[in-house]
């Protein structure tokens, strides 16, 4: 046996499918150098509960599947399968990977020629086409992570000195020795692993990259960054990147790194820069995060107030000729409760979701005032202020607020302003049946908050395809493109996709053997963009967040109902549903249609009390689509904002 491959799996189904069409096709070109059965494949599961496995047995029989009971972390699980691995070579491969159709001989056959070769890793790119430049590194010495921690080798990225970390001072295009390789793409001689020992355990998920190709060089071998082939990785989809949960598990790693092969003076030194970047980086973090959730909201509230302060002296003066007319406790206790009501509103009414719609914004405040008139009304008399006033003060807080954003976007502040929405325009690369198969799998994704245009592209030349799409993309606007790879190389997508960066069409790649399409041109957002899984709603914790809101909704509305009961169709029925669901029988949210109705591809879910439609819709396909809809893209704010529209019919009786 040549060439083990060991992928480590944990909750990326999709991405994991694609992963192994890719190998199995790069297989087949490896068999054609080096002979039949030449490679295997282990998966190793992390106990996922996305399905992975029963994907890979039902699609992959060939593929050796070990299932773990629990998530052992990333060392343990490829340390499972060497230990039963029969290749000359080990490769340590990404489930969010695609390769290319020749990477396998090309690798084996340079380690092959280059006998000082103990490891080897590949230039690899993300899903925009962009170089991804941990494909090579040096060792975290405490004077690299300084410059590295602190910005330095991004301000002189071609100094030998502070470039050191990513080594940007060497070309991407060219083969190097280097120090460390990336544990997304390793490839290993199964004698360097009996001479340096296996991974360390001891990093449950980072760092074990950095350990191990220290522990090649330290056996005798070089580490060799190879150009001559690329592979596409997903980075950052099996583990977001930018949550503080990284950045401590990251820098922990590095500090296991430091007090295992640092002397007790640099690892001293290293371990207070790592504390200083984690708590750096952690409040950063925390703080970005804090300022994009937080602006609008405290910006919406200080404009509802601003309003009462201004308008109230002048209808004091116009209703009253005098000011002061109201006490000062209207503004220090009414106002703020107001303005509570009228951004959290906004929040139910998906408000301050992006892309920001004035839409949402609108029936968010006019909902908040509706929901403190029935309050007012309920008020004893010394309490009532001024129904005019509270007026005015909506028509203040709806164009004001709008106006807010209206500047936001003028100014380009793309976070914090509307959205244009424009139509989606797709170019799928494949023959007729594949571009009928992706356009069916596109609109039963797809949310129907925007228009989407598909068009097919037939013209497939290998000399001159990315001038035939140069055209297309300008001719039609195209802002999207999706390669089948029934049709098209990886190896000549990935080529694409170089010379496609940095423009602002995406790229996604369908396999015609799958019903998902993957890509992402962001490190942080989800590459599932088009799948026709339907079990999120199903998944653990979704059931467990769906069970835990429905008691908690039940609750307020038994200690609210001598107010909400006015707000219902059927008050009597209103409160057998809240014992309904209390007692798990029902939940507030459920599927369209009448239980009979609802088919068998759909997760099995409790019965609703509502639904995601508040309207009658007598076409079964369209019912259909809205529950494929709710189950894919469930979200605990989809429930809330169906039981604020759709209120009023609380009290329904259900079959």
């Amino acid at each position: 046996m040549k060439l083990s491959i060991i992928i480590v799996n944990y909750n990326v189904k999709y991405f994991l499918e694609q992963c192994l069409y890719s190998v199995k096709k790069a297989q087949e070109d490896f068999a054609n150098i080096f002979g039949s059965n030449s490679s295997e494949v282990f998966v190793v599961d992390n106990n996922s509960q996305d399905d992975s496995c029963e994907m890979i047995k039902a699609n992959f029989s060939g593929i050796k599947l070990i299932e773990n009971k629990k998530n052992v972390g990333f060392s343990s699980a490829n340390n499972q399968a060497i230990k039963l691995a029969k290749g000359e070579y080990i490769l340590l491969l990404n489930p969010d990977t695609l390769v290319s159709e020749d990477t396998f001989s090309k690798v084996v056959n340079f380690i092959d020629k280059n006998n000082d070769a103990g490891g080897l890793g590949v230039h690899m790119i993300d899903g925009s086409g962009k170089f991804l430049p941990e494909s090579k590194r040096s060792f975290p010495s405490p004077a690299v992570s300084f410059y590295k921690m602190f910005g330095l080798s991004s301000l002189f990225p071609k100094s030998e000195k502070f470039g050191k970390y990513h080594l940007s001072y060497l070309d991407k295009n060219k083969t190097h020795e280097v120090e460390v390789l990336s544990g997304a793409f390793m490839l290993l001689r199964k004698k360097t692993l009996d001479k340096s020992g296996l991974l360390d355990e001891d990093f449950f998920m980072y760092g074990e990259d950095i350990d191990m190709s220290y522990r090649v060089i330290k056996a005798g071998y070089k580490n060799y960054f190879f150009s001559e082939t690329s592979i596409i990785h997903y980075k950052g989809e099996s583990t977001k990147k930018g949550s503080l949960n990284y950045v401590f598990m990251f820098y922990n790693a590095m500090v296991i790194f430091a007090k295992k092969h640092f002397s007790n003076k640099k690892v001293a030194i290293f371990s207070v820069l790592i504390r200083l970047a984690v708590w750096f980086r952690a409040a950063l973090s925390f703080s970005k995060r804090i300022f994009k959730s937080a602006l609008l909201p405290v910006l919406d509230a200080t404009v509802f107030y601003a309003g009462f302060y201004f308008i109230k002296p002048i209808w004091e003066a116009y209703n009253f000729n005098k000011e002061g007319y109201y006490p000062k406790e209207y503004m220090i206790y009414a106002v703020p409760v107001y303005v509570a009501f009228w951004v959290l509103s906004v929040y139910i009414a998906k408000g301050y979701k992006r892309p920001l719609d004035s839409k949402k914004l609108f029936k968010g405040i006019l909902a908040g005032s509706f929901v403190i008139l029935v309050f007012y009304s309920l008020l004893n008399e010394e309490f009532r202020y001024s129904r005019a006033l509270l007026l005015l003060g909506t028509a203040w807080s709806m164009f004001f607020s709008w106006l807010l954003r209206a500047i936001f976007t003028v100014f380009k502040f793309k976070y914090f302003g509307f959205k244009k929405k424009s139509e989606k325009k797709i170019l799928v690369v494949s023959d007729s049946d594949e571009y009928l198969r992706i356009k069916k799998l596109i609109n039963s994704a797809e949310n129907n908050d925007e228009k989407v245009g598909i068009t097919p592209f037939k013209k497939y030349n290998e000399d001159n395809l990315f001038h035939l799409l140069s055209i297309e993309i300008k001719e039609r606007k195209i802002n999207e493109i999706i390669f089948s790879l029934k049709n098209i190389t990886v190896d000549d997508v990935i080529n694409i996709m170089k010379k496609l960066q940095g423009s602002s069409v995406e790229i996604k790649i369908a396999h015609h053997k799958t019903q998902s399409v993957i890509g992402s041109n962001s490190i942080h957002s989800s590459g599932e963009l088009y799948v026709s899984d339907v079990k999120t709603i199903v998944k653990p914790v979704n059931v467990r967040i769906k069970r835990f809101s429905d008691i908690f909704f039940s609750i307020i509305f038994l200690i609210s109902y001598p107010i909400l009961f006015l707000l219902v169709e059927n008050k009597v029925n209103f409160i057998k549903n809240i014992f309904k669901v209390l007692s798990g029988k029902y939940s507030w949210v459920g599927y369209a249609g009448n239980n009979t109705s609802v088919p068998k591809k759909l997760p099995e879910i409790k019965k609703g009390i509502l639904s995601p439609v508040n309207f009658p819709i007598f076409d079964e396909k369209e019912i259909l689509r809205i529950n494929m809809l709710y189950a894919r893209k469930y979200n605990l704010t989809d429930d809330i904002y169906i039981i604020y529209k759709s209120f009023d019919k609380i009290g329904n009786k259900k079959l």
